[in-house]
């Protein structure tokens, strides 16, 4: 049985275990918590180091992506730095190629029109290839994260101008310690803060990173469709309370909840037998064909 483990710098309230079996191959998937500190997430990375098939990098982002510019945050390399043996990923390979496929799926298997559909991409710099995919498709983007990252009320619309605001304020924000702009640890679990709810309002489809939508997100929802990942059954529910008419998960159900993508992409790399540095976008699309990965699609109620 291959083992594959999650280090997280989140809530250990969501850690969770599951078996699962990929391509005739048994897997042990775990994800562990480590409430925010980074230096007890650098001690367990260092203690699996060796002794596990794969190790994925949660609650945190190595790099960040805006076009053709690669942003290393400084506490993601530290971590990345830690492992010398076991191979390591953090989810952007797989948020390149699995997420841009969730659009066409939402696109093909779900019906959904995403031609001038307004959407509410609330971080695209860890996720730029699903923003892409959606710019691509016809939606009409909002961008997020500099209004809610870095509490700049200025919303962003087409690609280009949210290349030139990275280039701008990234290679700053990426020495900031990465709790500055994301939520880690029990930050996780407090109520929503709500913040610049019109554009959660204005929205028919809000979409990226479960913990970073739900840090600001507004009491209701009504009728909305949610594109993300990484959700717990009570997160599930969280969203029903809401209001929201469908959620969508870019990875699928393991064991009662869906994974974050550097969970997937650490189990990925355990079948493929390589390096993170040396995979290509090739191998992942390949991979994913055979694995016959497909998101998770919760209806509510007749959506908008």
């Amino acid at each position: 049985m291959k083992r594959v483990v999650s280090v997280s710098l989140g809530s250990s309230s969501r850690d969770h275990r599951a078996e699962v079996e990929l391509l005739g191959e048994s897997f042990d998937i775990a994800r562990v918590g480590t409430d925010g500190s980074i230096d007890k997430a650098i001690a367990a990375l260092k203690e699996l180091d060796g002794t596990v098939d794969a190790i994925g990098l949660g609650g945190i982002d190595v790099y960040l992506y805006a076009g053709k510019d690669r942003y290393a945050l400084r506490d993601g390399l530290r971590l990345l730095e830690a492992v010398k043996t076991t191979p390591v990923v953090d989810g952007s390979g797989l948020k390149n190629t699995l997420e841009r496929q969730a659009i066409a799926f939402m696109q093909a298997q779900l019906g959904i029109d995403l031609r001038d559909r307004r959407v509410l991409m609330v971080s695209a710099l860890d996720r730029f290839g699903m923003a892409q995919a959606l710019v691509q498709a016809g939606a009409d983007v909002v961008f997020g994260d500099f209004i809610f990252a870095l509490d700049l009320d200025r919303p962003v619309r087409g690609l280009d101008e949210f290349e030139e605001m990275a280039r701008k304020y990234l290679p700053d924000a990426c020495r900031l310690p990465f709790q500055f702009f994301y939520p880690t640890g029990k930050k996780q679990d407090r109520p929503p803060q709500p913040k610049y709810p019109e554009y959660y309002d204005d929205a028919e489809i809000i979409a990226g990173d479960f913990h970073f939508m739900r840090q600001f997100m507004p009491e209701r929802l009504d009728g909305k469709t949610v594109l993300t990942n990484t959700v717990t059954a009570g997160d599930v529910d969280f969203l029903r309370e809401r209001g929201i008419a469908r959620l969508v998960t870019t990875t699928p159900d393991f064991g009662g909840r869906s994974f974050g993508t550097n969970v997937v992409e650490a189990a990925m790399i355990a079948l493929l037998g390589k390096r993170w540095a040396d995979v290509t976008e090739d191998d992942y699309r390949g991979l994913l064909r055979r694995l016959g990965l497909r998101p998770r699609v919760i209806e509510f109620s007749t959506a908008a």
